[in-house]
């Protein structure tokens, strides 16, 4: 029987990280864990609360009172807050804007990482993110980081806000995602960056399913 290893898929928004996971674990048969609709749930709630979401400290009482969970049925993901289901609301554009902010705060992170940390204690996970393999899980067996150009990544978030039927700026959308690369790169706590041993797919002019053929194919080694 061949070893369930953890499985560490980094990089900057917009690179397909969710969706190359989820095929992943499908394929695996493995457990799929979304820290991003994780961190996204928490800014949507505060949204919601009107807190002051520069304020560290008013995010205690916040966590305190949420349970975030998720449900994964083949490659779809849905994210439930106290049990209401939030899936279609984290991806709000006042969430994406204000999702780095929010991660980028300690107490936040830290609540996190515990329930990320026990979803993978028994291996067989596959786990997306800006941090999961320089920081949430260092001695995943496989880590990957997932890059496309700006470009690349704006025209794919523009052509999925079509067809979910949003209103979508591609201009605007290539500067989100730029300052969105630079907020999370140079934030103090856990900041994204590929890890020593991670593997860089670019996959600007791949396919998903190259993407995911070639992460299988890694895999297979490793078990």
């Amino acid at each position: 029987m061949s070893k369930r290893i953890n499985i560490a898929i980094d990089g900057p928004a917009g690179a397909g990280k969710s969706t190359v996971a989820k095929e992943v674990a499908k394929k695996l048969e493995y457990v799929y864990i979304d820290t991003g609709a994780m961190y996204r749930a928490i800014t949507y709630q505060a949204l919601e609360s009107q807190i002051n979401l520069e304020d560290e400290a008013t995010f205690k009482p916040l966590l305190d009172e949420i349970v975030i969970k998720l449900t994964t049925k083949g490659v779809t993901a849905d994210v439930f807050i106290n049990d209401v289901n939030v899936t279609e609301e984290i991806r709000l554009t006042d969430v994406t804007n204000n999702v780095s902010l929010v991660a980028s705060h300690k107490v936040v992170r830290d609540a996190m990482l515990i329930q990320q940390r026990q979803l993978a204690s028994v291996g067989g996970a596959v786990m997306d993110g800006r941090d999961i393999g320089t920081h949430v899980l260092p001695d995943a067996e496989l880590k990957v980081f997932l890059n496309a150009t700006v470009d690349e990544r704006a025209r794919r978030r523009h052509e999925e806000n079509l067809e979910k039927g949003y209103q979508s700026d591609l201009e605007q959308l290539k500067k989100d995602i730029a300052l969105r690369d630079e907020k999370d790169s140079n934030r103090e706590i856990a900041p994204l960056r590929k890890a020593e041993d991670a593997i860089e797919i670019d996959s600007t002019s791949m396919s998903i399913v190259d993407v995911v053929q070639t992460i299988l194919q890694l895999a297979e080694k490793r078990k």
